[in-house]
């Protein structure tokens, strides 16, 4: 799969997922329902092609240039979170908090997982 078809994809996915939250309704973000649903594609197809793979590793390498939008977006409500910066804290720290939380809680239930299956 080269590269323009796996980017491709990704889009197809992605625009799925927004089309599928707004018809139903659900309180999920339309990229996550993407992701939900090239996760269940993935599944059916029972492996993931390599050109998806390599377009997907190299953008998550890159993945910081994805921050520089959002940083920009910070900037232009600064006076905003000027006045309500406690909030805006605390939902970071909480944020990253759970993350790191919850990817522990999964890492150590795969390793308990690869232990059972190995002989």
């Amino acid at each position: 799969m080269p590269v323009l078809s796996a980017i491709t994809a990704l889009f197809i996915m992605q625009i799925l997922g927004e089309a599928l939250v707004r018809v139903s309704g659900l309180p999920l973000p339309g990229p996550l329902m993407g992701m939900l649903l090239m996760l269940a594609a993935l599944m059916v197809y029972g492996r993931v092609p390599a050109g998806l793979r390599d377009t997907c590793h190299h953008c998550l390498r890159h993945l910081m240039l994805l921050f520089i939008p959002l940083v920009a977006g910070i900037m232009l409500y600064f006076g905003q979170l000027k006045r309500d910066w406690l909030p805006f804290v605390l939902a970071c720290v909480v944020g990253v908090a759970l993350t790191i939380v919850v990817t522990a809680l999964v890492f150590r239930w795969m390793l308990n997982r690869s232990r059972a299956s190995a002989p």
